[in-house]
């Protein structure tokens, strides 16, 4: 059976695949596709600004599909943080929840991230700015999935995935180098320490230390890393030469291996190294809780399909926060 689509729709391929997109988004071209997506940019005529948009993959294959299609669309709902990638605007070309099979997402479009930019030279003045916006977003993200534009502003994207640690989650599923190590242990089977992470492990310890006083965020695996020899910590000024003492200080503390001395994105806010950009009234928490009361729910795809069909129908653009001052620097 043909898919009945809305009035006011286009259909067009971009790199292979067949999008169909309301008038008002033009010139799609093609951005990047991974396995649960591709993304193309498009102008927005309403507003003459350029947009992200992503089509999901297969979303209705699974029920673990859906579920993943539906969460990732209530959490950039959620989302109200200008640090953070927000929904703009939610769509399908489907008449009617009856032949509902794909949805797309709008975001805000950014240029590139943080992985694509890493080997670049960046004054400290740079680095105080990114790293500020990191901290004010989320913390915890590989590089990959913080998106940055040309004026130096950055964005944490892609909650796909995100999920409460679920029990039978293990350190192998994430980017294990961007984690801290009791994330990671948390996670891990007793027999998956294996040579790959002790080999992290012990590289982490190289530079952060390892003190025979017995320490806190350890976890599950507390006696693995106590077996391990005691270790010096690095002087983080003669590590990293280039870079100022208060940048040194602020690594330190950042990388401190005890949970429990170890900053906290809100209080690593505090520090003075990011003096010159910080401004309290931008560091706002979210006011609502997330609504997640269908996390644990086994549902069925044609129910999963009917909550996301409700959340299209019943989505309404709010206003976004831009930021209220730039920084004038560029990448």
């Amino acid at each position: 059976m043909s898919l009945i689509r809305k009035k006011g729709f286009y259909k067009q391929d971009v790199n292979k695949t067949a999008w169909e997109l309301p008038k008002t988004y033009v010139s799609p071209t093609h951005v990047g596709s991974g396995a649960y997506g591709s993304v193309c940019s498009a102008i927005d005529k309403r507003s003459g600004e350029k947009v992200a948009i992503k089509k999901l993959s297969r979303p209705f294959q699974s029920e673990i599909f859906a579920k993943r299609a539906y969460r990732e669309l209530l959490l950039l709902k959620h989302m109200q943080h200008e640090n953070v990638i927000g929904l703009l605007d939610v769509f399908t070309p489907a008449s009617s929840l009856r032949n509902f099979h794909d949805f797309y997402l709008v975001m805000p479009f950014m240029q590139t991230d943080l992985q694509k930019i890493m080997g670049m030279e960046f004054s400290e003045e740079k680095i105080q700015y990114l790293v500020y916006q990191m901290l004010k977003g989320l913390k915890d993200l590989k590089p990959g999935n913080l998106a940055v534009n040309e004026d130096c502003e950055l964005k944490i994207l892609d909650f796909g995935l995100a999920r409460h640690a679920d029990a039978e989650m293990t350190g192998y599923v994430v980017t294990r180098w961007y984690r801290a190590p009791e994330v990671i242990l948390s996670w891990m089977h007793y027999n998956q320490t294996g040579q790959a992470f002790g080999e992290k492990t012990r590289k982490q310890k190289r530079v952060t230390g390892m003190k025979a006083e017995k320490s806190t965020c350890i976890c599950r695996a507390k006696s693995y890393i106590q077996s391990l020899p005691q270790t010096p910590r690095k002087d983080f000024t003669q590590l990293f030469p280039r870079a100022s003492p208060q940048a040194a200080d602020l690594l330190e503390k950042m990388l401190e291996l005890d949970v429990d001395k170890r900053l906290t994105a809100a209080q690593a806010l505090t520090h003075p190294f990011f003096e010159p950009f910080r401004d309290p009234e931008e560091e706002t928490e979210a006011q609502q809780p997330f609504d997640d009361s269908l996390e644990h729910e086994k549902l069925t795809v044609d129910e999963w399909k009917q909550h996301i069909y409700k959340e299209i129908v019943n989505f309404s653009p709010i206003a976004r926060k831009d930021s209220r001052r730039r920084s004038g620097m560029k990448l």
